[in-house]
């Protein structure tokens, strides 16, 4: 997860308000920004009409899966995420906060070559934190919704690209394991590479299991569903007409326990209600598996961030921080 603490220095106000404008006809008079979760960057917006609007704009920097992969590919990516949860939506999955429809159709505009932007109404409830879920109902009711996206129609299916298994910058990582254009301007540069370094062969044995765990997974190109990819409570809200799964930036077709691995409480109560459900037992190596990414992802998308020019902000004590409870998570498994 990308630590997002406060605004892009090149995206100015004045300029995002008149994105929105020309991409959505909606004339937002003010912008908050709100520094409430990690990957996106938020703003709570009123429009000349006392209407409320929530805009996010990503980073396509940080939305790639390699370092070489266009901008062009990770707003594609995006947008089918987005364009699947208006698709749930469309198809009676109330739960899905969706984005707006832009006059022109589409739910992405680019605000530059490297930001992209999305409007959704806002949605007023009860938030929550990365975390454990508030309470077994909250649990329950992520659950659900969960099975709402896995059994969505073929339809809203079709467009939403399957996961390949790719690590997002795995690429960066690998290249400081090997030693690679690995220090960077920055006060965490050096650091980073010392402690990638000094647990290289803890975590280059996470990566040769993580590529086993993957060759299961493509022995069963069958087990494939629609899922939001990030169902953990941070993205659900609880509104005075039910419980919402918001953030649809990671959807993506894939196994079910990319989901569920976030759901269940590490006793299996939620994996046997699955099976319960849908006659599909979830597999263990495929959880495994789900778990495994999430933690070496958490680590290569940080040693990307302090790869680059860094100046030692909020946002990188942050990161750093993250960086490293996540390689040390990683040396204890």
């Amino acid at each position: 997860m990308v630590v997002v603490l406060s605004p892009p220095k090149d995206v100015p106000l004045d300029a995002l308000a008149s994105t929105v404008t020309r991409a959505w006809g909606v004339r937002v008079g003010s912008l908050t920004y709100r520094p409430v979760g990690y990957g996106s960057h938020h703003w709570d917006g009123l429009d000349d009409r006392a209407g409320r609007w929530w805009v996010t704009v990503d980073d396509l920097e940080t939305k790639r899966v390699s370092r070489h992969e266009p901008y062009e590919a990770a707003f594609d990516r995006l947008h089918a995420a987005l364009a699947a949860a208006a698709g749930l939506r469309e198809h009676g999955r109330t739960f899905a906060v969706a984005p707006v429809a832009g006059t022109r159709g589409g739910y992405l505009c680019r605000f530059d070559d490297r930001y992209a932007v999305a409007l959704y109404p806002y949605v007023d409830g009860q938030r929550f934190s990365w975390g454990e879920f508030s309470t077994p109902e909250h649990r329950r009711a992520t659950l659900d919704m969960v099975l709402g996206v896995h059994t969505a129609p073929a339809s809203v299916r079709a467009a939403v690209p399957r996961d390949g298994f790719a690590i997002a910058h795995a690429d960066e990582l690998q290249s400081t394991l090997d030693g690679i254009d690995a220090v960077a301007d920055g006060p965490y540069g050096r650091p980073m590479v010392d402690l990638v370094r000094d647990r290289s062969g803890a975590i280059r044995g996470q990566l040769a299991r993580y590529r086993d765990l993957v060759d299961l997974a493509r022995a069963h190109p069958d087990r494939t569903v629609l899922t939001h990819g990030e169902p953990h409570p941070g993205n659900t809200m609880r509104t005075a007409d039910g419980w919402v799964l918001i953030d649809w930036e990671t959807a993506l077709v894939a196994p079910p326990e990319r989901d569920l691995w976030l759901v269940d409480p590490g006793d299996g109560s939620v994996l046997a209600a699955y099976a319960e459900a849908t006659g599909h037992a979830p597999l263990g190596a495929m959880v495994d598996l789900y778990r495994l990414r999430w933690m070496l992802a958490d680590v290569a998308i940080e040693v990307a961030r302090f790869r680059r020019p860094h100046e030692g902000t909020d946002e990188d004590d942050a990161s750093w921080k993250f960086l490293t409870a996540n390689v040390a998570a990683l040396a204890d498994r």
